[in-house]
């Protein structure tokens, strides 16, 4: 392996407010529990206020759709397609046999929270788009979700860097639903809504297609520190 908009009713107020207390006192050890309450939660919860809780290890829930969604073992597939040479679809058993890149790096949110030096495990994206075959009019490439709703993209340049991932494992267990898995995309340098979760789709395209954050004023270029109205990595 390679090292580099309702009314939120009381009964789910409290029990957000529960998950978080639980979340702050034990940290990764409740994650798999917390992944359980977070999906039950966020199904009876369509206003999006689930962004509010803290998940596992110190992460914040956060999905654009009703529910966290789910795909298993045997019925993930993630589809390379778009301006490739060769279009292909892979099982987590096809990801998994690749070669893995090991991470350990900073992910930082653009709302301010930050959980340090977390390792993530996958296959470099730029792995995947050899294998491919990029043709000479592509210039970026495009992600879609299996929640329906989540797109995000990056410039071609950016998305070769050697920190960027498609993810199967977080903190050394693979992604659970919550955190976005089984599969998720990691941009390291970039701020977190840039590595899209339920990855389903990695579409090669003629130019960048804002993503879902972007259409709400979020900067298409996340960079920590130079993007979204700050100047440095202070959070």
């Amino acid at each position: 392996m390679e090292e580099i908009g309702a009314p939120v009713g009381r009964r789910v107020m409290l029990g957000m407010i529960g998950l978080g207390a639980a979340g702050v006192a034990f940290g990764a050890k409740l994650q798999g529990g917390l992944d359980s309450a977070l999906s039950a939660v966020s199904s009876k919860d369509p206003t999006g206020v689930t962004g509010l809780l803290p998940g596992g290890g110190g992460f914040r829930f956060y999905s654009v759709a009703s529910s966290i969604p789910h795909r298993s073992e045997t019925d993930y597939r993630l589809k390379v397609s778009g301006l490739v040479d060769k279009a292909a679809t892979y099982r987590l058993s096809d990801l998994r046999a690749m070669p893995q890149t090991r991470m350990v790096r900073d992910v930082q949110c653009v709302t301010g929270w930050r959980v340090d030096n977390t390792p993530f495990e996958g296959v470099k994206l730029s792995h995947l788009l050899d294998l491919a075959g990029v043709r000479d009019e592509a210039t970026a490439v495009r992600f879609t979700c299996f929640d329906g709703a989540y797109s995000e993209s990056l410039t071609l340049k950016q998305a070769r860097r050697d920190d960027v991932i498609v993810a199967l494992k977080i903190q050394g267990q693979p992604v659970t639903n919550a955190h976005g898995g089984p599969v998720r995309l990691y941009v390291a340098p970039m701020y977190f809504y840039k590595s899209a979760k339920w990855l389903s789709g990695i579409e090669v395209t003629k130019g960048v297609e804002p993503g879902y954050w972007e259409h709400y004023g979020y900067d298409v270029d996340a960079w920590v520190g130079r993007s979204n109205g700050r100047s440095d990595d202070s959070t």
